[in-house]
Order: structure tokens, then C-alpha cells, then sequence
């Protein structure tokens, strides 16, 4: 098995901070990760991965990235169906709609979200608790 890639963007540092945390998750539980970000890659590398995790903070008006991850999601959203995909993130304001709106349209693209929905952390919690929550994601990975 390859490893897992935790695909994330991150401007201040706080989901590079959450994308570690699910790799270490990954690796804790006996599996193999690697945190990537995802101007690293092409969406075509994760197009016959059957799992990865994506992770990306609220921007703007609760969005993703429109520079680096938007694109790469639009250009992977047609080869994620069947697919197991964890999704985390952080925001700073608002309620995290823009998390329910990416699990939904990576569901309705056919991809099986792992604990049915993306892991939103509010920047005033990227702490213990919420890193421990993004290890358990990393682990629920691992057990796939």
C-alpha cells in the first residue's frame, strides 16, 4: 500500500498544523502518510488513490482557496467517485458552512466522506483537542 496523501493549503500555518496531525494519526494507527501541499502536486497523482485526505481553511466568504486548492479540487472532483476522502480545515469566523458545502459536493461527486463529514476546526481551537480530533481522522484512514 502507498502512502496516504494529506493534500492541504494553508496560509498561516494552522492546516499545515492539521495535515500533520492526520498524518501523525495515520502513521500512529501502522499505516504510511505524507503531508503534501497541494501546489506539489497534480490532481492526476491522487486519481487512483482510493484514499487521501484534502484539507483546506475557510477563505473569503466561507470558500475554499480560489488559487491553489479550488482548482485542484475541480480538477479531481470527476474521478472521486468511489472514494474514501477525509476533509478538515480551519476558519476563523462564521459557522463552517464552507465545510458542509465541500463534504456535500465531494458527496454528491460519489466520494465516500470517512465519518460523514469534514472536520472543521475554528482557529481558537487548533489545540490539544483539536489536533487529537485530526489523529483520530488520520487513524480512521489508516483502518480503511
Amino acid at each position: 500500500m502507498s502512502a496516504i496523501k494529506i493534500v492541504y493549503w494553508s496560509q498561516t500555518g494552522n492546516t499545515q498544523n492539521l495535515a500533520e496531525a492526520v498524518a501523525e494519526g495515520v502513521q500512529n494507527a501502522g499505516g504510511e502518510a505524507e503531508a503534501v501541499e497541494v501546489g506539489s502536486l497534480s490532481a492526476d497523482e491522487l486519481k487512483n488513490e482510493a484514499v487521501f485526505a484534502l484539507g483546506c481553511p475557510a477563505m473569503g466568504d466561507e470558500e475554499l482557496d480560489d488559487g491553489e486548492m479550488e482548482p485542484f479540487v475541480s480538477e479531481l472532483e470527476g474521478s472521486v467517485s468511489g472514494k474514501k476522502i477525509a476533509l478538515f480545515g480551519s476558519y476563523g469566523w462564521g459557522d463552517g458552512q464552507w465545510m458542509r458545502d465541500w463534504t456535500e459536493r465531494m458527496k454528491n461527486a460519489g466520494a465516500e466522506i470517512v465519518g460523514g463529514e469534514g472536520l472543521a476546526c475554528q482557529e481558537d481551537s487548533i489545540d490539544d483537542e483539536g489536533l487529537e480530533a485530526c489523529r483520530k481522522l488520520g487513524a480512521s484512514l489508516a483502518a480503511i
